[in-house]
């Protein structure tokens, strides 16, 4: 993800939730004697991917770094096993290792699935998602709940972290790439926000949690043109009629996170006249509601009040 990634947890430690599991846990070397207390017994509870290689083979070279990234990258919920066929010939012949690299997976004390030669790191991230199943899928749901529970609470510095933490694993997630641009929108940062979703993937740019930050965004750009509040107030006190300025003073009440204000501005243009340019306060109220998400109280407000004008 480049320079946005770099940059994208405010240059804060990690607090994306458990510790990471000391290295010498999940990667080790193994041998004949140690494989069943390495790999089959550990492997009745954590999955363990063997990698079987030789110091001679230069596509074990490429292929190993990548293993222990996206083994890594896990933070325990998968282990890695290197086994040197040099130096265990009978191990490998017992295990049918017929060519360089040979990677298994093993689960419940025998292997489940493997490969033979170097693949790209999206090919072993697929694999180890494969094995994984459905509880990592579990994982991401949990994730992305405490990253928005982070950001419902204002807490923006663990909300990041936690997006960031998802985002090392799956680069295009939209719903974290839309969570951490809201965690640049709250701080102020639009520039890296929009830097954040422009990496949402084409297919995914229409889920609601994208467009919820491309909203916010364009409402960021609007206030920033809205105008004065004060100047703006005694605008609208001199001329009630004068729907533009209040218009104008909803949107500049909202960038000051004065919602429930810029509420009572809108639905009192809608009340006066719905039709007024081509509805302009229902657009700009939708558009407040989706910069806000459906859970935020002056959104439920919003639309309750709307309703009620709606259908009286």
């Amino acid at each position: 993800m480049g320079d946005v990634e770099s940059d994208m947890v405010f240059g804060l430690g990690n607090k994306s939730g458990a510790a990471a599991a000391p290295a010498g846990d999940i990667i080790k070397d193994a041998t004949t004697a140690t494989f069943a207390k390495d790999v089959l017994e550990p492997s009745r509870s954590t999955p363990v991917i063997v990698d079987f290689w030789a110091p001679w083979c230069e596509p074990c070279k490429q292929l190993t770094p990548i293993l222990e990234k996206v083994v890594r990258s896990h933070a325990g919920k998968v282990k890695l096993v290197k086994v040197n066929v040099d130096q265990n010939q009978a191990l490998a012949g017992q295990l049918r290792v017929q060519s360089l690299p040979t990677v298994y997976a093993f689960r419940d004390g025998r292997p489940l699935d493997g490969f033979m030669g170097v693949q790209p790191e999206s090919a072993v991230k697929a694999f180890v998602d494969r094995l994984l199943g459905d509880e990592g899928a579990e994982d991401l749901a949990a994730a992305l709940a405490a990253g928005e529970k982070a950001l419902e609470a204002k807490d923006l510095q663990g909300a990041a972290e936690i997006y960031a933490a998802i985002l090392q694993e799956d680069p295009q997630n939209a719903a974290a790439l839309a969570g951490l641009a809201q965690c640049y929108i709250k701080s102020g940062d639009t520039a890296r926000a929009e830097q954040t979703i422009a990496l949402v993937p084409p297919d995914k740019r229409d889920a609601a949690p994208v467009a919820s930050v491309r909203a916010a965004l364009e409402l960021a750009r609007t206030a920033a043109t809205a105008g004065d509040v004060g100047k703006l107030e005694a605008k609208v006190q001199a001329a009630p009629g004068d729907h533009q300025a209040r218009l104008d003073l909803a949107i500049a009440l909202a960038a000051t996170g004065k919602k429930s204000e810029a509420l009572d501005q809108l639905l009192e243009i809608f009340r006066r006249d719905r039709k007024w340019n081509e509805e302009a306060a229902r657009k700009q109220l939708v558009q407040f509601f989706d910069a806000w998400g459906p859970k935020d109280p002056a959104t439920l407000e919003g639309r309750r009040r709307l309703s009620s004008l709606m259908f009286s």
